[in-house]
Parts: C-alpha cells; structure tokens; sequence
C-alpha cells in the first residue's frame, strides 16, 4: 500500500464527526478522580511555563477561540454507551456531536463516513443506519463510547485539557468491560490519549495510523494485559486531508482482523458444543 500522509483536520469537525454514546457506568470513585484529574491538568497547563514566558503574546499559546462551555450544550439529552464484556473492539470517538445527542444513536450526520467505512473494511457484512448502532455487540461484538462525554457541535467546542483529562475514564471503562481491542476513530483523539499518558504532544515521527506498538495497550490491570489499539482516521465529512480511499485503505487491515476474529470465535463455540 503506497505511504499515506498522516494528517487529519483536528478540531474541524462539525456535527459530521458525530461520534456515539456517553459514559458506561463507572465506579463513582473513578468519576472523583477524574474530576480531581481534570482540576489537576488544567491548574498545571494555567501555571506560567518558563519556555514561553519570555514569547511575545502573539507567538503564545492561544485557547482556542471556538471553545464552547458545558452549558451550551446543557438542553441535549444524556446518551449511553453501547459496551458489554469481552466484545472483539469497541470505537472511541471524540465526542457526540449534536445531531448525535439529538437522535441518540451513533454518528448520525448524514456527512458522516463512519458506517460507510465499518461496512467497506469488512467490520459489517451489511451497511448499518445510525439507528442499529444499538445491534452492533449482538450482532458483530462490536461497542461504542467516546473519550469526551459532553455534547458539542464539533471538536474544536472542547478544550485540550477535558480532551486529554478524559483518557482516564477511557481506560477505566476499557479496563471494566476487556474488549479485545479499541479502534480510535481519528488521529486527534489519539493525540488527546498520548497528551494525557506522556504529559506532552506527540511528535509528527511518533504518529502512526493502524495497529500500535503493545505498550499503548489500553485498560491494563495486573491480571490483564490490556486491549490493543488501532488507530484508524476520522470519519467526519469536514475531515477531508485524506481522500476516501486513503481511509478505506487505513481501516481496511482492522476490518480484516475483526472478520477473522469473529470466525475464529464462531468455530470456537462450534467446537465447544461438539458440533461438526
């Protein structure tokens, strides 16, 4: 396969990113230290870094200025996570976008390429509407969440310290639930997890699109080690730096894995139940 530039229009994803459901349930514990993980991330990113103090305000880091608060987005109903245990992968996407909230069911805007690109790589047999996003762990133990739980029209509404500070909550769903694998829908939400676990962003020579190394396995526990991570692109209409068969081309690997993982798991029930 010729080399693919590994570039993604970060934070331009409008409602077309919509991405699925919110947060599975999780310990009331997990939810603290998330909330005193956030505080702590963002009082760090608020001191004065001495590299940039000397900068003039221009060549400063800058906040974005799309940034939308929490209470925009207030009126739009709660979603759920579409998680159950040891399912063959669960998607993370960033967050869900409005008309996502609106429906309630998985990247719902029309722009989006989510379902088109689950059918394409081989993950469906069929292409799914939004609305069967709820079949996916019975029919294909396939899952859904989102690293951010809050609503908002695109990603650039969400700051870079709620983006990374949601990583935590990742892992302990991943952990809680132990999916083979985790499939980050978009290059920006894997740099959210890489900001958060190594305090920096990653370098351009670190990125890299499909299967990652096994260190970066998610949810690991003593007595696990982890579910491993494909990165595959963002499927948002508005993320157009790579052209569709480049992407069909990025998620094509990980449709063949999971195809093969469900007809192995098929034969292994077959087998267990004695069954020629």
């Amino acid at each position: 396969m010729p080399a693919i530039e590994q570039t993604e229009t970060v934070g331009a994803e409008s409602e077309g990113y919509d991405s699925g459901h919110d947060e599975a349930s999780i310990p009331p514990s997990s939810l603290d230290k998330f909330k005193s993980d956030l505080e702590r991330f963002r009082l760090r990113r608020s001191t004065p870094d001495r590299s940039t103090k000397n900068l003039s305000p221009a060549k400063r880091q800058r906040t974005s200025t799309q940034y939308a608060p929490p209470s925009k987005y207030a009126h739009l109903s709660p979603l759920t996570d579409i998680m159950e245990p040891s399912l063959i992968c669960v998607f993370v996407g960033f967050n869900p976008g409005v008309m996502t909230s609106t429906s309630g069911h998985a990247y719902a805007h029309p722009s989006n390429s989510f379902w088109k690109l689950l059918h394409s790589s081989g993950c469906t047999d069929v292409r799914l509407k939004p609305e069967q996003d709820v079949d996916l762990p019975r029919l294909y133990s396939m899952g859904n969440t989102n690293i951010v739980a809050r609503p908002s029209k695109n990603a650039a509404e969400l700051s870079k310290e709620e983006s990374a500070a949601g990583t935590p909550i990742l892992e302990e769903k991943i952990r809680k639930f132990r999916p083979e694998a985790v499939c980050v829908v978009g290059k920006g939400i894997w740099e959210s997890i890489w900001r958060w676990r190594y305090r920096r962003a990653i370098k351009k020579d670190e990125f890299k699109y499909g299967w990652q190394d096994e260190k970066e396995n998610m949810g690991k526990s003593d007595d696990w080690s982890g579910a491993k991570v494909f990165v595959a692109t963002a499927t948002s209409g508005l993320a157009a730096n790579l052209k569709p068969h480049e992407k069909e081309a990025i998620w094509l690997p990980f449709g063949q894995w999971v195809r093969q993982r469900r007809e192995e798991r098929a034969q292994e029930l077959t087998t267990m139940h004695g069954i020629a």
